[in-house]
């Protein structure tokens, strides 16, 4: 892929790994090489797909330093590049699974959320859809993908009170699968991956476009608008 993500295959498990040395902060190439990882998956068919980050951080999300620097044209491709990349991971045709390995914040929750599985990495890494707390206005898309892993009973204090979670409070509140040891997580993550080769692939992408049709119609259709508006950064 590139020097920033990475991708291999074990067995019928794919792995993308998202590593920039840094903090895997998110940018319009970052989506291209995700985009091409995927593309790459979806081209081999692997049973399951784990994405995973560096050690200390799967990312910290939107790279802010660089967004005052763009012009509004490359800022708007940015910010679509983000939602669409996003709501891909979210309706991907092959099971996922996201290998928290240090922090995941704002963006990278929403990385995370977008997966159907989460393990996470323990130790003193934060879980945290940090926008309403920083001045920022949650898209659509990012509301509906947020939704769908954070349990009902925990959207205000998750979304709208931009609460930070350490691992075992997220497990607490079945925000993510499960917390194991640092040098656990990949063979965690990927067993976990490798039991969901069992599904059977068609029956699974058609279900998962079925269920997740009617919102992801709606949070595109949105999309554009928000960007032009500014309600899209985050």
């Amino acid at each position: 892929m590139t020097d920033r993500i990475s991708y291999a295959v074990d067995g019928n498990v794919a792995r993308i790994t998202l590593d920039d040395g840094k903090v895997n902060a998110m940018s319009l190439p970052f989506f291209e090489a995700l985009g091409a990882a995927l593309d790459r998956a979806e081209r081999e068919k692997p049973g399951a797909v784990v994405i995973t980050g560096r050690a200390g951080y799967f990312s910290a999300g939107l790279d802010l330093k660089l967004m005052p620097t763009l012009a509004p044209d490359e800022l708007q491709r940015m910010l679509l590049s983000f939602g669409r990349t996003m709501l891909r991971v979210f309706t991907f045709p092959i099971p996922t699974v996201a290998a928290l390995s240090g922090h995941a914040i704002a963006g990278g929750a929403m990385l995370a959320f977008a997966c159907d599985l989460r393990y996470a990495a323990d130790g003193a890494f934060r879980l945290h859809l940090n926008e309403v707390a920083i001045g920022l206005t949650l898209p659509t898309w990012a509301m509906i993908v947020a939704q769908s892993a954070v349990p009902h009973r925990w959207h205000t204090e998750a979304i709208l009170h931009a609460r930070p979670y350490l691992p075992a409070d997220a497990l607490e509140r079945s925000l993510v699968t499960a917390v194991v040891p640092p040098e656990r997580l990949l063979d965690e993550a990927s067993a976990a991956a490798a039991r969901l080769c069992a599904l059977h692939q068609a029956a699974y992408a058609g279900s998962k476009a079925r269920l997740r049709a009617m919102v992801v119609e709606w949070a595109l259709a949105q999309l554009e608008r928000e960007v032009r508006s500014g309600a899209a950064r985050s």
